[in-house]
């Protein structure tokens, strides 16, 4: 089975299936999120969203709440743009994700006593401002443990008000820092290539120079969890009979 959307080597299983004749959005001009996706045979059409990605931190009593808000409205600001241009040819399902890290993260084994270490307040980055920040966060993460978590919502039609449901999942994984010369750290920063990742890395780049181990879902350190998102499409074709069928 082929389709617009779905590329010749996609795993034949029902929600894939699903998607044939369906329009399908990835509201996300992220390349890495394009490429995950196409990795595991999907190729939705981009259209990235217009939110501006301000929610307040402080807004949130689980800081890991924040990505999935953002990826709420995006989802959702894209989904209803594109019924107001052109009703008669809503999407089927916008995709939306955002990744963000969190500083000073409990190590989750054994190598690290936490106990030991002083008390510290986590740090939510996203996209470092400048090659300066990007400079400034990399010191911080250098040599500890970070926490990357991508919200991830899927928004799609339901006939009842107000038009669409949304479903949202996070994925958090853990990423160990090497003790590295801050001469490496320097060098890394002045590449240029952490400034338009979350957290001012980039783990399938020069980046991965830095990390000596992740603990969790690899594509998610990337920028999307790809495995929990099938596994949330298959939960949504088992339990909602209506899905991609409105």
């Amino acid at each position: 089975m082929t389709s617009k959307h779905v590329l010749p080597h996609a795993l034949q299983v029902p929600a894939i299936k699903k998607f044939s004749g369906k329009k399908i959005i990835l509201a996300s001009n992220s390349p890495r999120r394009k490429e995950i996706l196409r990795t595991y045979g999907l190729a939705p059409d981009i259209v990235p969203s217009t939110f501006e990605e301000n929610l307040a931190h402080g807004s949130f009593d689980d800081i890991h709440e924040y990505p999935v808000a953002t990826a709420t409205h995006k989802a959702v600001e894209v989904y209803e743009r594109l019924v107001e241009q052109d009703p008669d040819n809503a999407p089927d399902l916008v995709i939306a994700a955002d990744t963000v890290v969190l500083t000073h993260a409990q190590p989750s084994t054994s190598d690290v006593s936490y106990s030991v270490l002083p008390e510290t307040n986590q740090e939510l980055l996203e996209k470092p401002a400048s090659k300066e920040d990007n400079l400034r966060m990399l010191l911080d993460l250098n040599g500890g443990v970070c926490e990357v978590v991508t919200g991830v919502a899927l928004v799609y039609p339901i006939l009842s008000a107000p038009g669409y449901a949304i479903k949202s999942i996070d994925e958090r994984s853990l990423v160990y820092f090497a003790d590295n010369p801050k001469h490496i750290v320097e060098a890394y920063a002045d590449s240029g290539e952490g400034v338009d990742r979350a957290g001012g890395f980039a783990i399938q780049g020069l980046g991965g120079l830095l990390i000596r181990k992740i603990e969790g879902d690899y594509n998610n350190v990337v920028g999307f969890p790809a495995a929990s998102f099938f596994t949330l499409l298959d939960l949504l074709v088992d339990e909602e009979p209506d899905f991609l069928d409105i």
